[in-house]
């Protein structure tokens, strides 16, 4: 809820002194390029300039304290199109010469990017890729800093049986490598508890949902879950009101953004859960570490820290301390990774072998007077 390469040795990613005459190596470079992916101007790029902003923040931190070895921070704007993803790695590892990759933030792009990047050997962390496959192809220099949907999905599965309470469920996916498997993963958490939901699917491009929106109507369920962005998200959630369906509507962590409010209309989305692998910190956190990256943050962008912020945060502080400990090539830059052990502000991270946080909270928030606030984790939130 980034990306790309740059070959070891060669394309070691930084400004290097010419290699002495006598074969020696070639002293240390005096700037690194990191990478950045994901929708940025696109039509859900409120839930990627969050994590975008999260990562800056660290990287002009570090750089303000004029280090030995900057970092230069370099963006690719996918559009969440996996084939200009393509591109744009491409174009990160043979131009720009990237030494890591925060990204690419989507499901889609990360399954098209990641061989590209684990073909270069260079070192990738997603701060919002959820789609579970991710972590069954056997990469070593993928990683995510956030829970996958097998975690998400049972977790926003497990609170509508038990914390919503409901017994007549709807699952509507948007078709999507993020969207239709996090839906799966919702529904047969619902089966578990003995919930049979109905379900459909609907096309994010179109902007009638009419045809799903009559069978829900038709179904009266308790409780909709929709597995999908927030663009198509709040527009379903219009569409679902002016039809006179009252169930609690409920998404993943592909909704965590005032694009639903937006779509929907205040009234319309108002108390409107979602689900997210991630912590936000909201304005009223205590815990000094996690206020400080707040306040730092509101500080930089005049806005306080939204989805994935934390996480974009985090993963930047991996590549950043990576950096720091004298690791400059891709391949140092890996194993670093492999033995992070971080107390971050979104979480404490540290990778299993197939590149997943090890941290496995899901969180639920809900849309109150037209802001999105935390009500806690999913296994201890309570309805208002």
């Amino acid at each position: 809820m980034a990306l790309t390469l740059g070959l070891a040795a060669c394309s070691s990613g930084g400004t290097e002194a010419t290699p002495a005459e006598d074969g020696s190596s070639a002293a240390a470079p005096s700037t690194v390029k990191l990478g950045f992916m994901g929708d940025l101007t696109g039509a859900n790029a409120g839930i990627v300039i969050p994590p975008r902003n999260g990562a800056k923040l660290v990287i002009d931190e570090y750089n303000k304290t004029n280090p030995a070895v900057k970092i230069e921070l370099v963006e690719y704007d996918s559009q969440a199109d996996p084939s200009k993803a393509v591109a744009l790695a491409q174009q990160a590892i043979k131009t720009d010469k990237i030494v890591g990759m925060i990204g690419p933030a989507f499901s889609g792009e990360s399954a098209q990017v990641a061989p590209v990047l684990e073909e270069a050997k260079l070192p990738s962390i997603s701060a919002s890729a959820t789609n579970a496959a991710l972590a069954t192809n056997g990469w070593k220099y993928w990683h995510r800093v956030l829970p996958s949907d097998s975690i998400q999905g049972p977790g926003i599965g497990d609170f509508i049986a038990t914390g919503v309470g409901a017994k007549k469920v709807f699952v509507i996916d948007d078709k999507s490598e993020y969207g239709k498997p996090l839906s799966d993963a919702v529904k047969a958490a619902l089966e578990a508890k003995g919930v049979k939901p109905e379900t459909d699917s609907l096309d994010p491009a179109e902007s009638d949902f009419s045809s799903v929106v009559n069978k829900v109507a038709a179904a009266k369920p308790e409780a909709i879950f929709f597995g999908g962005y927030y663009a198509a998200g709040g527009n379903l959630l219009k569409q679902l009101r002016d039809k006179g369906v009252t169930a609690k509507f409920l998404s993943g962590d592909g909704s965590l953004d005032k694009g639903l409010i937006d779509g929907a209309g205040a009234e319309n989305a108002e108390g409107a859960l979602v689900g997210c692998p991630c912590y936000i910190a909201t304005p009223d956190v205590t815990d000094a570490k996690v206020k400080a990256f707040a306040d730092a943050y509101k500080a930089a962008y005049s806005a306080d820290p939204a989805i994935y912020a934390a996480e974009g945060y985090d993963a930047a502080t991996v590549f950043v301390d990576a950096i720091k400990a004298g690791n400059t090539t891709p391949d140092k830059i890996n194993e670093f990774i492999a033995t992070v052990d971080l107390a971050g502000v979104s979480k404490q991270v540290k990778f299993e072998a197939n590149g997943e946080v090890a941290a496995k909270d899901i969180y639920i928030y809900q849309v109150k007077d037209g802001a999105i606030g935390l009500l806690g984790k999913a296994t201890e939130a309570k309805l208002g």
